[in-house]
């Protein structure tokens, strides 16, 4: 019976590097195409495949299983480290198509929101069920768009074109969504303040 991801990842902790290869076969091909999405350019998911397994076998001691699963925490990072160095390729002009003034408006503001929603989304990990409900409630064009701005990484306007809609609605959607999200999270808080 294969090892789970759990133990894979204290075996990398004590210096298994047949754990780490392991893992490295696991979650390649996921992690690759999570920065391919988001960079959109194959020497850079290359280079960030590399970037996050030396991560992993680095901060493999973060890992908690209380917060969520191995899976989780890879993609989160990856996710991290893929919406930085796409930032850091805008910024040097690295895609030419893109209007760099736009660009960097866009990503100042969704640092602190991206970040906000992460820590959101890692807090209700624990509450699986609930994060889930939380989902649902949103319109499937409100899920559709946090999901392609905040995990793949698209611009509002990538959003509109690949959803058919216009970029004043897809901004409609994320902030709606986005709010409604923040709703529920600040009165998951509040009943836990009282509970304690």
């Amino acid at each position: 019976m294969p090892d789970s991801d759990e133990e894979l990842m204290l075996r990398v902790c004590n210096g298994d590097a047949v754990a780490m290869g392991i893992l490295f076969k696991r979650y390649a091909c996921v992690v690759r195409g999570v920065a391919y999405k988001i960079l959109r350019d194959p020497s850079e998911a290359d280079d960030l495949l590399q970037d996050v397994f030396i991560l992993i076998h680095r901060l493999c001691g973060q890992f908690d299983r209380s917060k969520g699963t191995v899976r989780f925490w890879i993609l989160l990072i990856t996710h991290r480290r893929a919406i930085s160095r796409r930032r850091y390729l805008t910024s040097r002009h690295f895609y030419t198509y893109l209007d760099l003034e736009e660009e960097l408006d866009r990503a100042s503001h969704s640092r602190s929101t991206a970040t906000r929603y992460l820590d959101a989304v890692e807090l209700a990990l624990e509450k699986k069920d609930i994060l889930q409900s939380w989902l649902e409630e949103l319109s499937q064009n409100q899920r559709e768009t946090l999901s392609l701005f905040f995990f793949e990484g698209y611009s509002f306007e990538e959003i509109a074109t690949r959803l058919g809609q216009t970029t004043g609605n897809t901004r409609n959607h994320y902030y709606r969504g986005l709010e409604r999200l923040r709703r529920k999270l600040l009165a998951e808080r509040t009943l836990e303040v009282r509970r304690s």
